[in-house]
């Protein structure tokens, strides 16, 4: 079962962040294999760190709970917040079979919220996005893309995408005309600059 966690830094946590740094990343080679995503969250110049998500497949409750709240950076009061969610991959790979070079574009984080509503609708509105993906040419620039699932996976409950567009002003003209933004699927929508992430 794939995972979505984001986790949002405190404000001024630079130092505590280099503290942890070899803590951290003993603790996530032990999840090596299961990563679907992971990399840091940035400020809109992408100069500073701001959080740190990862998609990854864990077999249980229990592992959840242990990778979310048993992480060095977390037990050391790195993140002020911690968002959790059942996740589908509806790319079919990993961020590391993504090839297109950054260059000068930027990447992102999507992290939307659905509405319980939206959720009897949810596949049909996901075939007409990727409709509209497609007609715009912005399918080739999806890292990776999946759907957030209620507690037991039965039920969608928003979508977590990773996207490579020339800057911010891209993505928004075509997340504005989005199928599921137009429905009102959302109740929520937060969209980060990103970068790939791993152990260096």
């Amino acid at each position: 079962m794939h995972y979505f966690f984001f986790c949002r830094d405190n404000p001024g946590v630079g130092a505590l962040r280099k503290q942890t740094e070899q803590a951290h990343w003993a603790f996530m080679d032990d999840y090596a294999a299961g990563f679907v995503a992971r990399g840091p969250t940035l400020t809109d110049d992408g100069t500073a760190q701001t959080g740190s998500m990862h998609i990854v497949d864990l077999p249980d409750a229990a592992a959840v709970q242990r990778f979310a709240y048993e992480e060095p950076r977390h037990k050391a009061g790195l993140y002020s917040e911690v968002i959790i969610g059942r996740w589908r991959n509806e790319s079919g790979r990993t961020m590391w079979e993504y090839k297109t070079p950054l260059d000068a574009e930027q990447r992102f984080l999507v992290i939307a919220q659905g509405v319980p509503a939206a959720a009897a609708g949810a596949e049909t509105l996901l075939q007409a996005r990727r409709t509209h993906f497609s007609r715009h040419n912005v399918e080739p620039r999806v890292i990776v893309t999946g759907s957030l699932l209620s507690d037991d996976g039965s039920a969608w409950a928003g979508t977590v995408m990773m996207i490579q567009m020339p800057d911010r002003a891209a993505f928004d003209a075509v997340w504005h005309d989005d199928p599921l933004v137009k429905a009102g699927a959302y109740r929520s929508v937060e969209v980060h600059r990103w970068m790939f992430g791993g152990r260096r």
